[in-house]
C-alpha cells in the first residue's frame, strides 16, 4: 500500500500591512473626530447668527416703535401749528384793517390842517388890510402863534412811531398826554423800582426781572387773567400786545425808559375793552 503525502503551501503575509491597517485606522478616526469638531462649531456659529438675527429684529422693533411715536407727536404738533396760524391770520386780517383806519385818520388831519392853515393866511392877509391899528395886529400875531403851535403838535402827532398793529407808540409823558388827547384809549403810568417786586397796574400785574442801561433794554414779567408771559432782553417803545377773553382789540405795554433796576412806561387800553367781556373767550398774548 503506498502512502500519499499531501504538502501544503503555507504563504504568510507581509509584515507591513498590519500598521498600514492601523495608521489608516487612525487616519479615520481623526478624521471622524475632526468632522465631528467642525460640526459642532458650525452649529455653534448658527446659534450666534440666530442670537444676533434676534437682537438686530427686536431693536429694529423698537426703532420702528419710537418712529411711529415721533410720526404721531409730528403729525400733532403740525395740526396745532395749522389751528394756531389760522387764529394768527383772522388777527391780523382785523389789525390790518386798524392799520388802514389809522393811516386814513392821519392822512385827514394833515389834510385839516393844511387847509386851517390857509384860512388863517387868508384871514391874516385880509384883516392886516383893513386894519392896522396895533391892537389888531397883536390879535392877529396871538392867533398866528396859536395855529403855529397846534401845527406843531399835528406834525408831532404824525411824527410818532407805529407798531405793527398801528397804534401810535408815546416815548415819553408829553407824547402820552397827546394820545390820551385823541381819546380813543386810555393810559395808566407806571414806574416800577426793584427787581421781583409784583406791581398791579390797571387788569396787568407787572415784575421787573433785570435791566441792561447800557443797550437800554429790560425783561419783565406780566400776568393777565391768571397767565404769565415773559419778555426777555426788550427794546425800549417795543409794545408787548395781548388779548382779554372776549376782546378784539388789543393792550399795550410799553417800557420807554429804564434807570438803575427800575423802568417806567404805560399801559395802553382800548375803550372798547372797558365792555364786559364774553364768558369762555380764549385770551392771546403777543409781542
Amino acid at each position: 500500500m503506498s502512502e500519499e503525502y499531501s504538502v501544503q503551501e503555507t504563504k504568510s503575509s507581509p509584515s507591513w500591512q498590519l500598521p498600514a491597517i492601523v495608521i489608516l485606522a487612525l487616519i479615520a478616526l481623526g478624521g471622524l473626530g475632526l468632522a465631528w469638531s467642525n460640526s459642532a462649531k458650525v452649529d455653534a456659529a448658527k446659534q450666534a447668527v440666530a442670537d444676533q438675527v434676534k437682537s438686530m429684529q427686536h431693536s429694529v422693533q423698537q426703532d420702528m416703535t419710537a418712529v411711529k411715536d415721533r410720526l404721531a407727536t409730528a403729525e400733532k404738533a403740525n395740526t396745532d401749528s395749522q389751528v394756531d396760524l389760522k387764529v394768527v391770520t383772522d388777527r391780523l386780517k382785523i389789525t390790518q384793517g386798524q392799520l388802514k383806519k389809522a393811516r386814513l385818520e392821519a392822512e385827514e388831519k394833515n389834510t385839516q390842517t393844511t387847509e386851517m392853515v390857509k384860512m388863517l393866511d387868508t384871514d391874516v392877509h385880509t384883516e392886516l388890510a383893513t386894519k392896522a391899528t396895533t391892537d389888531d395886529v397883536k390879535n392877529v400875531d396871538t392867533k398866528v402863534t396859536k395855529v403855529s403851535t397846534d401845527l406843531d403838535k399835528t406834525n408831532s402827532d404824525l411824527s410818532m412811531a407805529r407798531s405793527e398793529l398801528g397804534t401810535l407808540i408815546a416815548r415819553n409823558h408829553d407824547e402820552i398826554d397827546v394820545l390820551r388827547r385823541m381819546g380813543e384809549r386810555d393810559y395808566i403810568e407806571f414806574t416800577i423800582a426793584g427787581k421781583n417786586k409784583p406791581q398791579k397796574i390797571g387788569n396787568v400785574t407787572v415784575e421787573l426781572k433785570g435791566v441792561n442801561e447800557k443797550r437800554n433794554r429790560s425783561s419783565i414779567a406780566y400776568t393777565i387773567e391768571d397767565k404769565r408771559y415773559e419778555a426777555k432782553n426788550a427794546n425800549l417803545n417795543s409794545p408787548l400786545f395781548f388779548y382779554l377773553s372776549g376782546t378784539h382789540l388789543p393792550e399795550e405795554i410799553v417800557i420807554n425808559k429804564v434807570g438803575k433796576n427800575s423802568v417806567s412806561g404805560y399801559l395802553s387800553v382800548p375803550k372798547a375793552n372797558s365792555q364786559p367781556a364774553t364768558p369762555n373767550a380764549a385770551a392771546k398774548s403777543g409781542r
